[in-house]
C-alpha cells in the first residue's frame, strides 16, 4: 500500500532542489527521493517534478511514497569477540569488535551485537523497533570499544533520556593524519548528509549542531594520539569533524585519509576506538564508567607509529 502526502513547501526549503529538500521534508535518503521522483510520484502545484526542480516557499507537494520494507529480523547469531564487561538486572555493557553493527537494518548481513546477545540468551528491553530493541546508542561497523545496551524499560527510558540531554560521559581515542593546530580545542561545525553521496556525512551550513572537544595525546612524524569527548553525537561525527580540518582519522578511506599509510600500518578500517563510557548508573544514579583496551590491530598500528619515530 502506498502513502500518498500532501504539505505545502516550507520556507526553509525555498530554493533547494527536491532531492535535497524532500529528504530533509521527510526523512529519507536522496537516492529514495530521487526514485520517487523518477518514477513520477512528487507532484508540485499539479506537475511532476524532477529531482533537479527547484522548490518554492508555499508550492504544494503531493509525494505517493513507496510501500514500507519488510521490517528487519533480527536473528540470534554469536558473535566472536563481543566481550561482556558489565552485567545487571538494568544494564549489559559490551566491548565491540570491528565489523560488528549496532543492530540489524537494510542491507547489513553481517554480525550484530543485538543478535550476538540474544545468541548468549541476554534478554534486553522490548523499547524500540523491534530489530533494535535496548540499543540506546550506537558505534559505527569499523568503530570498536565500550558500548551500552539497555536490558530493562525503565533503564531503556533513563538512558536514552540521558543521551539526548548529553549527560553522559563518551570518550573516544583516534590517530589522525598529521599535527592538530592547536593541540587542544573545540571543533563546532554542523553535520548534515553529504550534498552528493548518500553514504557519507559532511559539515554543512545548514546541518545540525555539532561539537567535538579533543586533545593531542602522543605525536608521531605522520600522525597524532588525540583523545575525544563527544559533546553531540551525530553519525560519523569524529570522523567528519577531523576530515574538514583536513587531519582524517588514520585508515579512514571514505573521509580522505592516505591509502598509502594505512597499508604501511597494516589498518582497514579507520583508527577509531570508543575507550570509556560514563553514565548515571538508571536504577540508582550512582556514576558508573567503562573503559576498553585497544584490539590487536589498532595497538600493532600504534605501535608502528612508536617504531617509525
Amino acid at each position: 500500500m502506498t502513502d500518498l502526502r500532501t504539505l505545502p513547501v516550507p520556507d526553509g526549503l525555498d530554493g533547494m532542489r527536491v532531492d535535497a529538500g524532500l529528504s530533509k521534508l521527510l526523512g529519507l535518503s536522496r537516492t529514495v527521493v530521487a526514485a520517487i521522483a523518477e518514477a513520477g510520484d512528487v507532484v508540485i502545484d499539479g506537475r511532476p517534478a524532477d529531482k533537479s526542480d527547484r522548490l518554492v516557499a508555499g508550492s504544494v507537494l503531493e509525494v505517493t511514497l513507496p510501500a514500507p520494507d519488510r521490517p528487519v529480523e533480527l536473528v540470534p547469531v554469536p558473535v566472536d569477540g563481543l566481550r561482556v564487561l558489565f552485567e545487571d538486572d538494568d544494564i549489559v555493557v559490551v566491548d565491540k569488535p570491528v565489523g560488528v553493527a549496532a543492530h540489524p537494518s537494510p542491507g547489513w548481513t553481517g554480525p550484530t551485537v543485538i543478535g550476538g546477545l540474544a545468541a548468549a540468551g541476554t534478554r534486553v528491553s522490548t523499547s524500540g523497533a523491534a530489530e533494535r530493541q535496548g540499543v540506546v546508542h550506537r558505534l559505527d561497523v569499523g568503530t570498536t570499544g565500550v558500548m551500552v545496551v539497555a536490558k530493562s524499560e525503565h533503564a531503556y527510558t533513563v538512558l536514552k533520556r540521558a543521551f539526548k540531554e548529553r549527560t553522559v560521559d563518551k570518550t573516544y581515542h583516534a590517530i589522525v593524519q598529521g599535527h592538530p593546530d592547536p593541540s587542544a580545542g573545540t571543533i563546532d561545525a554542523p553535520i548534515d548528509r553529504h550534498p552528493k553521496h548518500d553514504y557519507k556525512f559532511a559539515v554543512v551550513a545548514s546541518g545540525r549542531p555539532s561539537v567535538t572537544h579533543y586533545e593531542v595525546l602522543e605525536m608521531f612524524r605522520a600522525a597524532s594520539l588525540v583523545k575525544v569527548k563527544l559533546e553531540t553525537g551525530r553519525t560519523h561525527q569524529i570522523r567528519v569533524h577531523f576530515s574538514a580540518l583536513r587531519h582524517p582519522c588514520v585508515g579512514d578511506l571514505t573521509y580522505g585519509a592516505d591509502p598509502v599509510l594505512a597499508k604501511r600500518l597494516g589498518l582497514t578500517r579507520q583508527w577509531l576506538h570508543a575507550r570509556a563510557l560514563g553514565f548515571e548508573h538508571p536504577a540508582d544514579g550512582r556514576w558508573v564508567e567503562f573503559t576498553s583496551e585497544y584490539p590487536a590491530d589498532l595497538a600493532a598500528s600504534l605501535a608502528g607509529l612508536r617504531a617509525e619515530s
